[in-house]
């Protein structure tokens, strides 16, 4: 019952993925928060008229049982951002998504994730360098993230596809409206190995708004963002945007100076907003990434040997969770362990000078084996 009044506080206007968090920790539940007195709400910083009045809605919650109907019967999964299963890419993001839909058999928290985004009108030499960035990928084992949109994205699903590499499509609709429906071919066999994401309940066709935060999905989700090409304003470039927000690495590739969809990569790499995309290895070298843990090697790296009474309890927290989910961001770390962001890169440091953990790009840490 309380997943029924968790996705109905979803649906009520006014509420996003702040207000939502806001909400259940203030009244502890989904189910309190729908049955508090009004008094009560507006203790919570920013909950005013239109939220109490969506939240008085009787049609909601009959509403948001027969979501959790349909999404059973069509075998869609539900995260909501309190879930300790949300994606945890996401979860320590400040605008993370409320609630996910999820249709697939892909992970959203796979070991390596590269997004790969750029025009609509891509050109030929646009779609070689996506299908050649996949194909090279490949052995890195990652997941290709996008948009299911029309040029570059449609050609990195395509891609991932061909080389039998998971790839997820970010939507902004709901998942029962493909849009473009000449990808709907596409979208059934990502659903394999991948799948297909969406904030966005059934029958919510795309608009503009829903394609921006769909580009925030797309960025956060992916520790690498890749613009193909772009150009000089585009979605592209607010992914881009988004990903530098999020602190996660951007590559952009460069182009012909007479090609208008290149102006875009070119700007983010003047600004200093990309690194230059030159070849795979830049993405290998940048991530510090290997073949170690994608079992493609020989032999399994052995587990870190750490005697964890040598160390403060905060330091044995963030030793614990290295050990058990491998590479993560400091935002994460702070998130999952509850150690604030500036205690935590003090700490961070420390152990790095001790040998225990290493850095990397992204403000990514791991346990230094």
């Amino acid at each position: 019952m309380e997943k029924q009044y968790q996705l109905a506080l979803t649906l009520v206007e006014g509420v996003g993925s702040i207000m939502f968090r806001q909400l259940i920790s203030s009244l502890g539940s989904a189910e309190n928060v729908f049955k508090a007195k009004t008094d009560k709400l507006l203790k919570t910083p920013g909950v005013g008229k239109q939220i109490i009045d969506g939240l008085r809605d009787k049609a909601l919650l009959p509403k948001a049982e027969n979501i959790l109907k349909e999404a059973e019967k069509q075998q869609i999964k539900l995260y909501f951002s309190i879930d300790k299963d949300y994606p945890a890419r996401l979860k320590s993001l400040y605008d993370s998504p409320a609630i996910l839909y999820f249709k697939g058999n892909g992970d959203l928290s796979a070991l390596r994730t590269v997004g790969m985004v750029g025009t609509r009108q891509a050109t030929e030499y646009g779609r070689k360098v996506t299908e050649e960035i996949v194909e090279q990928l490949k052995p890195y084992g990652v997941s290709i993230i996008s948009g299911l949109a029309y040029g570059i994205d449609i050609a990195a699903h395509k891609a991932a596809i061909d080389n039998d590499v998971p790839t997820i499509g970010v939507m902004a609709s709901g998942l029962d409206i493909i849009y473009p429906a000449a990808h709907k071919k596409y979208a059934e066999q990502m659903l394999d190995k991948g799948g297909l994401l969406s904030e966005s309940p059934f029958g919510m066709k795309p608009i503009r708004n829903l394609f921006i935060a769909r580009n925030r999905i797309i960025a956060g989700l992916s520790d690498v963002n890749i613009v193909v090409e772009s150009a000089d304003k585009g979605g592209a470039l607010v992914t881009a945007d988004f990903a530098n927000n999020y602190h996660h690495e951007v590559f952009a590739v460069p182009g012909s100076l007479a090609n208008k969809y290149s102006m875009g990569c070119h700007k983010l790499i003047k600004e200093n907003k990309a690194n230059i995309f030159t070849e795979v290895n830049d993405i290998i070298e940048a991530m510090n990434w290997g073949l170690e843990s994608t079992g493609t090697a020989r032999t399994k790296p052995r587990e870190p040997e750490i005697d964890l009474t040598q160390f403060t309890q905060e330091e044995g927290q963030v030793i614990a969770y290295l050990r058990t989910h491998g590479e993560t961001q400091i935002d994460n770390l702070s998130f999952q362990t509850q150690i604030p962001i500036n205690r935590l890169a003090s700490l961070l440091l420390n152990l790095e000078f001790q040998g225990i953990i290493k850095a990397m790009a992204g403000k990514k840490f791991g346990l230094k084996l």
